[in-house]
């Protein structure tokens, strides 16, 4: 299985932490094509800081999108970049499981909760104590 994960990198990287371990379970999971958002390597400056230009990341990971079977996205830290890659996945007809840390005191874009179909777009509300759990049951589930 080959998974997306979306975490915020350039609208900050307060929960790379948390990245980590979620990313460590997706990989017992299948492949995690993004696997470069949980390093604690990457700053808020993102993939600039490298050689790559913005034009060649968002084409490597619309690519990487349009591969994918299931997205899975971190989305209690908002970023104009997950949101943009869930909208293109949702396009894309794919498999979307987003997690939110209502114990941030953020609250979740409409245009997130709102696409919450209960089916191929799913929101859960979390604990940070519960992801690895939370993500084993989704696996679960999908499997069936």
């Amino acid at each position: 299985m080959k998974i997306y994960f979306c975490g915020s990198i350039r609208g900050g990287r307060d929960d790379v932490d948390l990245y980590q371990r979620i990313v460590k379970k997706l990989q017992s999971y299948g492949t995690v094509l993004t696997e470069h958002v949980s390093s604690s390597e990457l700053s808020e400056r993102g993939e600039d800081a490298s050689t790559e230009s913005d034009k060649a990341i968002h084409d490597r990971d619309v690519e990487w999108l349009q591969q994918s079977d299931v997205v899975i996205a971190e989305v209690t830290q908002p970023s104009l970049g997950v949101g943009y890659e869930l909208g293109r996945a949702l396009d894309m007809k794919k498999k979307i499981f987003c997690l939110f840390r209502p114990s941030s005191g953020r609250r979740l874009s409409a245009m997130i909760r709102g696409a919450d179909d209960g089916n191929m777009f799913v929101v859960i509300d979390y604990r940070e104590d519960e992801v690895e759990s939370i993500l084993e049951d989704f696996f679960n589930r999908l499997r069936t």
